[in-house]
């Protein structure tokens, strides 16, 4: 069983979507095992993000390419420069209000819960998905215009080693609970018989 780290950002809980994104997320099949109510600070939000020692230089240049795809002059060409903007932004934006973080575990919760959450730009993912659906208009122009992150309602690990050092950012080892649904035997019981 894998577990990711899902967090509702701000705009999230302030448009009222709590309920919403954790309904997708139940009727998936993947099991809530931690939440709560989190009013993060710039360094939990630093430590977060930049985890991984090359995610300034990749974040930038995703953000220069994501520009150049669209036709568009990118703000600077510097990655880590861009990367460094993109982090300034993302304290900014993740420390305006309560979050709420969660722990999801299930098979394949990382994947899965990435398909649920579609593209990190709302405009760009699927109709169906979290983002499509509930914040379609938002797009990465939009936000550096207003020199704001942009505001895609959630976070979702990228990878099984991202989610399992995301969590303990979040979560004590006791706040991750081990339990079972009846559910479970139905989904994973292999030997399950009506």
């Amino acid at each position: 069983m894998e577990k990711t780290l899902v967090i509702i950002k701000p705009d999230g809980v302030q448009r009222n979507l709590i309920g919403e994104i954790i309904c997708r997320l139940e009727r998936s099949g993947l099991k809530l095992v931690g939440m709560k109510l989190v009013q993060a600070d710039d360094k939990m939000v630093e430590k977060h993000y930049t985890i991984d020692p090359s995610w300034l230089k990749t974040v930038g240049v995703k953000a220069i390419e994501s520009y150049k795809e669209k036709g568009l002059e990118p703000p600077n060409n510097d990655p880590v420069a861009v990367g460094k903007d993109v982090l300034k932004r993302l304290k900014n934006f993740m420390t305006a209000g309560p979050v709420v973080a969660m722990v999801w575990e299930g098979n394949a919760a990382v994947s899965l819960v990435r398909k649920i959450c579609g593209s990190t730009e709302p405009f760009s993912a699927a109709i169906g998905t979290i983002r499509g659906d509930l914040s379609p208009i938002e797009t990465y122009q939009m936000a550096d215009l207003a020199n704001r992150a942009i505001r895609n309602l959630v976070h979702a690990s990228g990878t099984v080693a991202e989610a399992e050092k995301e969590i303990v950012i979040w979560f004590k080892k006791d706040e991750i609970w081990d339990y079972n649904l009846a559910r479970d035997t139905i989904l994973y019981d292999a030997n399950w018989r009506v």
